[in-house]
């Protein structure tokens, strides 16, 4: 649905969604890659990734709780939306230090070769989460356009209901 915003609200609703793909992409592809030509020789540094993701993660779930008291009804939802999703991507990213954490008592107590544990940690977890980051790119990419045109999904409407939010009818709407 499309709404009457002003452009002060639309690009305060553009900020929770550049802060996550910031997260995705600047921390979780290119910092990745970029550290990990130096985890072979310092393995700790990519300690670094998740370190940052979780407080980018949390300071987003922390400032959707506060946006239901500060922000217009519209900028709200555009934060609840992105905690929405953050809730699913930290526990994505628990699922996987979980897995890397019982791959190495695998390793250290049970006997597990290294090439068994890499394999499976990142079979397990690894894969998931590398699938789920590029559908959130995608999803969180299509959620800044509609912060743009003013729209937002049917279900977070349906989920903090706005009697006073004024809709614009839609051009491009199938008839």
């Amino acid at each position: 649905m499309r709404f009457e915003v002003s452009q002060a609200e639309i690009k305060q609703a553009n900020v929770p969604h550049e802060l996550f793909l910031t997260n995705l992409i600047g921390n979780h592809i290119l910092m990745a890659v970029g550290l990990g030509g130096l985890a072979g020789s310092f393995p700790w540094v990519m300690a670094i990734i998740p370190t940052v993701s979780f407080s980018i993660l949390g300071y987003t779930l922390w400032r959707a709780r506060r946006s239901v008291e500060r922000d217009s009804w519209y900028v709200m939802c555009h934060w609840q939306m992105c905690a929405h999703r953050s809730r699913i991507f930290m526990l994505m990213l628990s699922l996987l230090m979980l897995a890397a954490l019982l791959g190495w008592v695998g390793y250290a107590y049970g006997g597990m070769m290294k090439e068994a544990v890499l394999a499976l940690v990142a079979g397990i977890s690894g894969l998931p989460v590398m699938i789920t980051i590029l559908v959130l790119v995608m999803v969180e990419s299509d959620a800044l356009y509609n912060a743009n045109e003013a729209k937002l999904p049917n279900w977070i409407v349906a989920r903090f209901p706005n009697p006073d939010a004024r809709i614009i009818p839609d051009d491009d709407a199938p008839d």
